[in-house]
């Protein structure tokens, strides 16, 4: 008798130890790895001055100061007659392609701005296709596609 109960307490102890001793598992939980932020990159896109350059932000601030001087150095060259004095920001989304080269995508301007430098569009465009090829921003290690809004300035006097 006793030798059976001993038995049935073994096996018992064997058909249940792997119940035990595993965790059942979740079906609701998702894996990190599968989880990616498409609003973020792990690096910006760089211009050949900024690539040293090892901080997230100061590698941002980097490529932007330097867009801006670009785009800013381009319209310079270029000189506008206005009857009313102007100043207001536009607002010009650029993308940079997993190539590194830039398009103009959209400009955000005033009815009154486009009225007065009917003109501006193209030379922004023009401003943007003559940046030069950028390293692009990399997410995960590979090189993918970004916009960016470049705020800019227009300050004229009559």
């Amino acid at each position: 008798m006793f030798l059976r109960v001993l038995s049935f307490l073994i096996m018992l102890v064997f058909i249940t130890s792997c119940d035990l001793f595993c965790p059942p598992k979740d079906k609701n939980t998702s894996d990190l790895d599968t989880i990616v932020d498409f609003s973020s990159v792990d690096t910006f896109p760089s211009f050949k001055t900024c690539d040293a350059i090892i901080d997230k932000q100061e590698k941002m601030d980097c490529f932007r100061t330097t867009i801006h001087q670009k785009v800013g150095a381009e319209l310079q060259q270029h000189s506008f007659a206005v009857k009313d004095s102007i100043n207001e920001m536009v607002y010009v989304d650029v993308i940079i392609n997993s190539e590194g080269i830039f398009s103009l995508d959209t400009i955000q301007a005033s009815v009154n701005l486009k009225k007065e430098l009917p003109e501006l569009d193209s030379l922004l465009k023009e401003s943007v296709e003559n940046l030069p090829k950028i390293y692009p921003a990399n997410k995960r290690g590979i090189p993918v596609t970004t916009k960016y809004r470049l705020p800019i300035r227009i300050q004229l006097k009559e």
